[in-house]
Formats: structure tokens, sequence, C-alpha cells
């Protein structure tokens, strides 16, 4: 989405329960996610309204809810299902890029995290 402006949201922590195992989906655990929102916010610049916008308030605490209420195997299909969530549910949103983090990863291995990063548009 090379020409459309974009509201950033930046390290989203939730605690949810997805995983592969068992006991992720038991015990949950953190999830950090950042979220790149594509729309037109001319009218809400020019007219300093939040009507002509995106509430990043709203996406932060529906992202969170989703999360939280649904549970993945894969962290793939979490992003997936917030992406279409979104776009579902905020209809000046033209596209949206999900980084989904998973900084708890059981791999066995000191690292930072793991994640996957998709982009969907309407």
């Amino acid at each position: 989405m090379r020409h459309a402006d974009r509201i950033v949201i930046d390290g989203l922590e939730v605690f949810a329960n997805h995983g592969v195992y068992p006991e992720e989906n038991a015990l949950g655990q953190k999830f950090i996610v950042s979220l790149v929102l594509y729309a037109d916010l001319r009218a809400a610049g020019e007219h300093d309204n939040l009507d002509a916008s995106i509430d990043y308030g709203s996406v932060c605490h529906d992202v969170d809810g989703y999360l939280r209420e649904h549970t993945f195997k894969l962290i793939e299909a979490a992003a997936e299902g917030v992406a279409s969530m979104l776009l579902r549910r905020y209809p000046l949103l033209l596209g949206v890029r999900i980084k989904l983090d998973k900084p708890w990863a059981p791999v066995g291995l000191p690292l930072a995290s793991c994640g996957v990063e998709i982009e969907r548009v309407r």
C-alpha cells in the first residue's frame, strides 16, 4: 500500500493462549503485536475529526479481545484472523500489516522472539 496514509501501533502486549503444544494453550503466554493500518487520513487531518480516521485505541482493544477470545495453534492463523476481523470491523481501513511476535516461543534455545508478518488489503 505504497500511496496510502498509515496509522502505526507498535508493541501491543497481549497475553493469550496460542501454540502447538497443549501447555501453551493451557498456560498462555505473551504476544507482541505491531500493526500498520492503511487508510486515507486526509479528511481527519484537515478537519481534526476522529470520525474521519480509525481510532487506534479501539483497534488495540479489538486486537487484544480477539486474541484472548480465540485459540490458534499457529501464529500465522492468529495473524490472519486479526487481519480479517479488522478489515470487517473498520470500513475506512484499506489494508493492514500485522507483525505478531512470540517472545516466549518454546524452541529450547535463547532468542528474542519468533514471529510472522502479513499484509492484507481490502
